[in-house]
């Protein structure tokens, strides 16, 4: 089986794609899996410039193929001031552990939000690197769904928004959605999948 690097230390990310990209004969692998640390300057001004940073200084490291992912949050009604764009779990300066994000952007809701509810727009950024060190990018957006101010009891470890988000069309949890839940509303990543799969394995010709 083929392997492939996420550069992220956080587990539950480094799940993310790992049960469609088995089904195409590779495993991922997060930094802690291979026993990595990573001290890098996230000071890109887009999602795809902060997954570039990330894949490259883990490639460097590494030699071995990986993908960077980063992501820019959109919220309905926030001043500009208050959005947080790329810095989801920063906040005037603090990182943010899980419960202090699920009650920040639960205030955010009751104060800015209409009937307990806020829309929202997840902006995903991702870099793929083969084992050759060649680039490509990938970028898709997820608004079909909304924020609420009161949190479930269940949680993502890793992705505390998740208590707090509903898809738009069912009054349940992300924490609480069903194989069931996700044919119902279409909700598929195959498509990001599909693109790691054939970055990793595509034949590289030489150059005549």
């Amino acid at each position: 089986m083929k392997q492939i690097l996420f550069a992220t230390g956080n587990q539950s990310k480094a799940q993310r794609f790992s049960d469609g990209l088995a089904k195409r004969g590779i495993q991922v692998l997060s930094l802690k899996d291979l026993n990595i640390k990573l001290e890098v300057e996230e000071n890109g001004q887009t999602a795809i410039e902060n997954a570039q940073i990330k894949a490259r200084a883990a490639y460097q490291k590494t030699h071995m193929p990986t993908i960077g992912m980063d992501d820019t949050l959109y919220l309905e009604n926030v001043p500009e001031a208050l959005q947080p764009g790329l810095f989801v779990r920063r906040v005037k300066g603090k990182v943010l552990n899980d419960e202090e994000m699920i009650e920040h952007y639960t205030s955010l809701v009751k104060q800015y939000g209409v009937n307990g509810k806020m829309d929202c727009c997840w902006i995903y950024g991702l870099v793929c690197i083969d084992e050759e060190g060649n680039e490509s990018t990938y970028t898709w957006r997820k608004d079909n769904f909304y924020m609420v101010d009161t949190a479930t009891s269940h949680r993502n470890p890793g992705y505390p928004l998740n208590s707090i988000s509903k898809y738009k069309g069912l009054d349940r949890y992300f924490t609480d959605i069903t194989e069931e839940d996700k044919e119902k509303i279409q909700m598929s990543e195959e498509d990001v999948v599909d693109f790691i799969a054939s970055h990793l394995t595509e034949v590289k010709r030489p150059c005549m």
